[in-house]
């Protein structure tokens, strides 16, 4: 199987003391070998942010 499944966390929330937002999403990991990085809503931040893959 070469999909597997990561999970996205937010890098701005801990910085502002605020619970950090996590998403989870598929990646091809033959295709993609570096980490995952997305601009994903943040609900407690009320904007986009940038989320890095956390495994």
């Amino acid at each position: 199987m070469p999909r597997e499944i990561v999970i996205l966390e937010c890098t701005e929330a801990r910085k502002e003391g605020k619970p950090p937002s996590r998403y989870m999403t598929t990646r091809n990991k033959k295709l993609k070998t570096e980490k995952v990085e997305l601009k994903k809503f943040n609900p407690f931040l009320r904007r986009h942010t940038l989320h890095r893959e956390i495994k």
